[in-house]
């Protein structure tokens, strides 16, 4: 395991037991954030960008050249080379033998609009700009006749050992998190991935801004992202237009040969650190999380919206009487970063809080869910005396900030402290 990924797992224990002061307890969004947090941050690297280095600004306002939005002056969609878009957060002692500047990207983010519009408000970022993360970007705001849309690309390469569907079966994000994403996904006759997603700018509301994006993974890592903000840029409008550019024209746009000099000029990826660098951190597979928590489920249900990784298992199940999402959370070694926080104070909602005869403290907890919508949260958490914690919790909906399904949770609290004290979690 590297220093890194060592850091991001203790640092995603110390946010859990934060966030166990806010009630009701959700033990579930940190491992959201993470899992989210290494596809999105793709589609945030403009955003990144901006934060930590100075933008080369071009020309705003003028009229676009006559190309068509397939790749350059005529250009046409091509294969995904190989060694694609960077997303490696450290740069490689090794620099790629070419540069591209932020003008260069403006320039070819530009050259693959449609036609008879107008550019604003340009910006980007170059290969060699500042900071230790090298994402190349380009941002803009895309103008006709019929509208606005801001518009930006980035181009990255996964962290070593990071595939293209990290965190979902699929490659789109799961429904538990996304409820309203309309994504697809297919495999390119290269091997590359291709998934498409038309979302909104607040993901847990299906009015407002939309926001369309296009992500495009080679089969050794690269990463193109385009994104595209209706009536401007992002959190610039909420009337709900569409996108002047379709998901069809965003994903030629990324699959372009024009970004190839983009592409070449990403640094190497850093070789994952030795297994002797930093001590191992224990985790849960997701397979095993899946099995123990399915052996649990009534039967004559149904499950579906399977979403599984490391130490997390959600699903959503549905007994005949409205779909219900069910999550299981199992991690080691909390003891310290729990011990103040398996009581009921400062908790809303109906808790409580037992411990059992072996030393397992116990606490329930039945709320409203932390969104603000009409959902019913109840969960179990349990704390064993040598660190080992399992929650499990559930809602009366396929997601948090859904209509709910159903008048109540389908398992009882008995059947998710049952669920809770499996020790197969962690003997398999």
């Amino acid at each position: 395991m590297s220093r890194d990924e060592d850091l991001e797992r203790r640092l995603a224990r110390a946010m859990t037991g934060a966030a166990e002061t806010f009630p009701p307890h959700s033990p579930d969004l940190v491992r959201r954030s993470v899992v989210r947090g290494r596809r999105m941050r793709l589609v945030r690297a403009t955003q990144v960008a901006a934060a930590t280095a100075a933008f080369a600004v071009v020309a705003a306002g003028g009229t676009l050249l006559g190309t068509d939005a397939l790749g350059g002056r005529g250009g046409t969609p091509g294969r995904p080379t190989a060694g694609g878009p960077a997303h490696s957060t450290v740069r490689s002692p090794s620099r790629a033998p070419v540069s591209v500047s932020g003008a260069e990207m403006v320039r070819t983010l530009t050259s693959l609009l449609p036609p008879g519009g107008t550019v604003s408000a340009a910006s980007g970022r170059g290969s060699e700009e500042g900071g230790p993360a090298v994402w190349p970007t380009a941002r803009l705001t895309y103008s006709t006749a019929n509208g606005s849309s801001g518009i930006d690309v980035s181009v990255a390469r996964l962290d070593p050992g990071t595939t293209a569907d990290q965190g979902s079966g699929d490659g789109c994000l799961p429904v538990e998190v996304r409820p309203y994403d309309k994504c697809t996904t297919r495999k390119l006759p290269v091997g590359a991935l291709l998934t498409t997603t038309e979302s909104f700018t607040y993901p847990s509301s299906d009015t407002g801004q939309k926001r369309w994006y296009v992500v495009l993974t080679t089969p050794a890592g690269a990463q193109l992202t385009v994104q595209e903000f209706g009536g401007g840029g992002e959190k610039g409008s909420a009337d709900g237009a569409d996108p002047l550019l379709s998901i069809a024209q965003l994903t030629s746009i990324v699959r372009s040969p024009a970004w190839n000099k983009a592409i070449a000029a990403l640094p190497v990826p850093r070789e994952a650190a030795s297994a002797g660098t930093s001590a191992a951190v224990r985790r849960v597979p997701g397979a095993r999380m899946t099995r123990v928590l399915k052996s649990h489920l009534p039967r004559g249900g149904t499950s579906s919206g399977l979403n599984a990784s490391d130490d997390l298992v959600q699903l959503v199940y549905d007994d005949g009487r409205g779909k219900n999402m069910v999550q299981a959370d199992a991690q080691y070694d909390m003891t310290e970063l729990l011990a103040r926080h398996m009581g009921c104070a400062g908790v809303a909602g109906v808790c409580e809080a037992t411990t059992l005869a072996d030393g397992t403290k116990v606490k329930k907890v039945r709320g409203r869910s932390e969104k603000g919508g009409p959902a019913t949260v109840w969960l179990v958490d349990t704390l064993r005396p040598d660190g080992r914690r399992v929650a499990v919790r559930e809602v009366n909906s396929y997601a948090e900030s859904t209509p709910v399904t159903r008048p109540t949770p389908a398992l009882g609290m008995d059947e998710l402290l049952a669920i809770a004290l499996d020790k197969r979690f962690f003997t398999g």
